[in-house]
């Protein structure tokens, strides 16, 4: 079965529509993107019960889904990262 936007709402909440399109253009099911969530989220308890890694499609569904945590270097808010101007 094909998950859609809605399904994708109500595991992330609000999301920007390229980021939907791409977890809808993956393939994966409502439940892989439930358990990408879950990884993304929550990976110490996942680990600590024993949880098997995610398989491939999962991971690559939590690259789409967890936050960044380095600045874009293409963002213009962000300065200019080589330092000319």
């Amino acid at each position: 079965m094909t998950i859609t936007r809605q399904d994708v709402v109500s595991v992330l909440g609000p999301v920007d529509d390229v980021t939907i399109g791409e977890i809808i253009a993956s393939g994966a099911s409502i439940e892989e993107l439930r358990e990408a969530w879950a990884w993304a989220f929550n990976d110490e308890a996942l680990m600590s019960q024993g949880r098997p890694l995610p398989g491939t499609r999962v991971a690559a569904l939590i690259d789409l889904i967890e936050p960044d945590d380095e600045s874009d270097p293409a963002d213009p808010a962000q300065g200019d990262p080589g330092g000319s101007h």
